[in-house]
C-alpha cells in the first residue's frame, strides 16, 4: 500500500483535438505499462467510434508508476476525461476525484471555448492547474502568442507553462517532474469510515459492473460489505484493484487511491456516477457533495427498419443500457413505423454515438425521428378555467391547440470564440437561430468571444456544422443549459396523400413553421418513388395546410397501340385511364423509403 504523500491524482483537460489522448499515450509509454509492440494510438480509447472520430466518449483511469528525481517511487493516477460538452457532468465527476489538472493548450490554435469552460470547472473544484502548451513541433505553432493568451485569457502564469510535443515525446520527462512537484498529495484519513466517489463505471459481461472509485477517507477491502448511498443498496466486495490498462487486483484501496471494485452489481443503471460509497457496518455521516441526476436534453424515437426486428432491437437496447447509464428509453409506437423506443440523450453527439453503436456493435438497421427538446406547456384542464403544466418532448403527446394557454422552451448560454474575419457571418447565423447577444469580448486583435442566449431547439439540427463551415473550422463552441423562456410553439404535421405520417411530425417555433414545412416537403418529394397517380405531400398546422409539393404521376402511354384511327377511340382509352388512376389513388398506399426519414433531419442542402 502506497503512502498518501507519494500519490498524485490528476486529469488532463483541454478543448477537442488539442492532443489530450496523445499526451496520455506518452505518459503511459514512459511509465512502461505496455510493451512497444503492443502499443497503439489512443490506447485509453477502447471504442472504434472514439478512434475514428478522434474523441473521448468514456472517461478512463490509469495508474502510472514513476521514480522521481528525488529517488521516491510515486503513484500517478491519471483520470482521462471526455472533451465534448455533452459529457460535462462526467468531466466534473472525474475532476472532483483529482487534486490537480494539466490544462492542455494547442500551440497552433491557442485558447478555445472549452479550454475556458473546463478551466473554470477545475477552479470550482479547487484543483491545482498546470498549464501545458502542446504541439510545439508543428510548423504553425506560435508559442509566444499562446503564452500571451494563457496570461490574458486564462489569468495563469505563462512562465510556468510547460512546452511539450505529445506526438514526439518532447518535454514529457519535465512534465512528470512538474506533476510530482506542483500537484499536491491527496488528503484523507485512512482510519476514518469509508467515503469514496464513483466517477465512472463499465460493464464486463463475465464479472458484472466494474465501479471506478476515488477513495477520500477510509479503506475498501475484498470481502467488505459496502453501501451505495443514493439508493441505500448493500453489496459484498468481490475484487479490489487498480487500473494499469488491464485490471490489476490489489486486495485493498486506501485514502487517496484511485481504483475499481467489483461487487456483483448486475446492471450499470444501479450505479450512479457521482454517488458516494461507504461501509455498510460503519457508514460515513454524510455523502460527498455535488451528486445530481443526469437529465437528458435531446429526445428522439428509434425504430427498426424492418418491424420484425423489434425484439432484436429491444435486446440490443438492453445491452447498450448496461454500458451507458445515461441512456434513457421507453416503449413507443408509430402508425408509419410500427413499434420502437422513445429515447433521451445528453446531446446530439450522444445520439450519434448511440446510433453508430447500435449499427456496428449490434448490427441493427434503425431509423431515428427528428430530435426534439422538452417543452413546458400550460393547458386548460377543467371547466373552471384551471391550468396545469405538462412536459412534452414527443409531438404525438402535444395537446390540442385550443387547450393551450402558453408554452416555454429550454434556453442555453452559448459561447463562441472565433477569429475576427468570420465575425459577421457567425453573428448572422446566431441571429437566424434566434440568438440574443449578451456579451462580446475581444480577447486580442485577432480573436473575439461572443455570448448568446439561444433556444436549445435551434442548435439541434445544423448549427454546429454550419458554424464550422462558415469559420473554416476555426470557431469553437460551448454551451450551458440556463432556463425556460416563453415561445410560440406549433405542431407541424406532414401528410402524404392526405394521410398523416406521425413519425414525421415535429414541434416547431411558429414563425419558422412555413420554412420548415417547405424544406421537409421538398426533401420528401425528391425521396418518394413516383407512382401511376399523383402524390400530394403537405405540411399542416392543425387543419391549415401551409406547404405543398407534388410527386408527378408516371404516365403509361395507352395510345401506343392506336396507329391512326378515329379520335373517339383515343378519347375513350384516355377516359378509361383517368378512371383507373382515380380508383388507384383511392386505394393506393405510398411506401416511404428509409432515406426519406433521414432527409427530414437535414434542414440545409449539404
Amino acid at each position: 500500500m502506497t503512502e498518501t504523500r507519494l500519490i498524485r491524482n490528476f486529469c488532463i483537460i483541454a478543448h477537442i483535438d488539442h492532443g489530450k489522448s496523445t499526451l496520455a499515450d506518452r505518459l503511459i509509454q514512459k511509465g512502461h505499462l505496455v510493451e512497444d509492440r503492443d502499443f497503439q494510438d489512443q490506447i485509453l480509447d477502447n471504442m472504434d467510434i472514439e478512434r475514428e472520430r478522434g474523441i473521448t466518449i468514456k472517461s478512463q483511469a490509469v495508474t502510472i508508476p514513476y521514480t522521481a528525481a528525488d529517488g521516491n517511487d510515486y503513484v500517478l493516477n491519471l483520470v482521462d476525461t471526455p472533451g465534448h460538452v455533452d459529457f460535462t457532468y462526467e468531466v466534473s465527476r472525474a475532476i472532483n476525484s483529482c487534486e490537480g489538472a494539466l490544462l492542455l493548450v494547442d500551440a497552433t490554435q491557442g485558447v478555445q471555448a472549452q479550454t475556458l469552460s473546463n478551466m473554470y470547472l477545475a477552479l470550482e473544484h479547487n484543483l491545482e492547474i498546470v498549464p501545458v502548451i502542446n504541439k510545439i513541433d508543428m510548423q504553425a505553432a506560435n508559442v509566444a502568442e499562446t503564452k500571451r493568451q494563457i496570461d490574458k485569457d486564462l489569468g495563469l502564469d505563462s512562465d510556468e507553462a510547460l512546452l511539450v510535443s505529445a506526438r514526439q515525446g518532447t518535454g514529457v520527462d519535465e512534465l512528470f517532474e512538474a506533476i510530482v512537484q506542483r500537484i499536491p498529495a491527496p488528503s484523507g484519513d485512512p482510519d476514518a469510515p469509508l467515503r469514496a466517489l464513483i466517477f465512472d463505471c463499465h460493464y464486463d459481461p463475465y464479472r458484472g459492473v466494474v465501479v471506478h472509485l476515488r477513495i477520500f477517507d477510509g479503506k475498501v477491502k475484498k470481502g467488505m460489505k459496502i453501501r451505495f448511498m443514493y439508493n441505500s443498496s448493500d453489496y459484498d466486495v468481490e475484487t479490489v484493484g487498480v487500473f494499469k490498462l488491464a485490471l490489476v487486483e490489489t486486495g485493498v484501496l486506501s485514502a487517496g487511491d484511485v481504483g475499481y471494485i467489483i461487487a456483483g452489481v448486475k446492471t450499470v443503471s444501479d450505479v450512479r456516477v457521482g454517488d458516494t460509497v461507504t461501509g455498510a457496518e460503519n457508514p460515513c455521516p454524510a455523502p460527498l457533495p455535488g451528486f445530481r441526476e443526469v437529465k437528458p436534453v435531446v429526445f428522439s424515437s428509434i425504430y427498426p427498419v424492418d418491424s420484425n426486428d423489434y425484439d432484436e432491437l429491444r435486446t440490443s437496447m438492453e445491452k447498450l443500457k448496461l454500458n451507458d447509464a445515461s441512456l434513457i428509453y421507453e416503449k413507443d409506437s408509430s402508425a408509419a413505423l410500427g413499434f420502437g423506443f422513445r429515447c433521451g440523450f445528453l446531446g446530439l453527439l450522444h445520439l450519434e454515438v448511440i446510433q453508430e453503436r447500435l449499427e456496428r456493435e449490434f448490427d441493427q438497421s434503425v431509423i431515428f425521428t427528428a430530435p426534439s427538446v422538452k417543452y413546458r406547456v400550460k393547458i386548460r384542464s377543467g371547466p373552471g378555467g384551471s391550468t396545469e403544466e405538462i412536459m412534452v418532448d414527443n409531438p404525438t403527446d402535444y395537446p390540442d391547440e385550443g387547450r393551450i394557454e402558453g408554452a416555454e422552451e429550454p434556453y442555453i448560454r452559448a459561447a463562441v470564440i472565433t477569429p475576427t474575419e468570420y465575425l459577421g457571418n457567425i453573428m448572422t447565423l446566431c441571429l437566424e437561430k434566434r440568438g440574443v447577444q449578451t456579451n462580446m469580448t475581444y480577447l486580442d486583435e485577432k480573436r473575439v468571444e461572443m455570448v448568446y442566449d439561444m433556444p436549445l431547439a435551434e442548435v439541434l439540427f445544423d448549427f454546429y456544422d454550419r458554424l464550422k463551415s462558415i469559420s473554416r473550422g476555426y470557431a469553437s463552441f460551448d454551451y450551458d443549459l440556463t432556463d425556460y423562456k416563453k415561445t410560440e410553439l406549433s405542431k407541424l404535421d406532414i401528410l402524404i396523400n392526405g394521410k398523416q405520417v406521425d413519425a414525421l411530425s415535429q414541434l416547431v417555433f411558429r414563425p419558422n413553421a412555413y420554412d420548415r414545412a417547405r424544406v421537409v416537403c421538398e426533401r420528401l418529394r425528391d425521396e418518394i418513388t413516383r407512382q401511376q397517380f399523383k402524390i400530394a405531400i403537405q405540411g399542416a398546422i392543425g387543419s391549415q395546410v401551409i406547404a405543398r409539393e407534388t410527386v408527378n404521376a408516371l404516365r403509361k402511354d395507352v395510345l401506343a397501340k392506336c396507329y391512326g384511327g378515329d379520335i373517339t377511340r383515343k378519347r375513350k382509352l384516355l377516359e378509361k385511364q383517368k378512371e383507373g388512376k382515380k380508383r388507384m389513388k383511392m386505394v393506393g398506399d405510398v411506401e416511404l423509403p428509409q432515406s426519406a426519414f433521414l432527409a427530414v433531419l437535414k434542414t440545409k442542402d449539404e
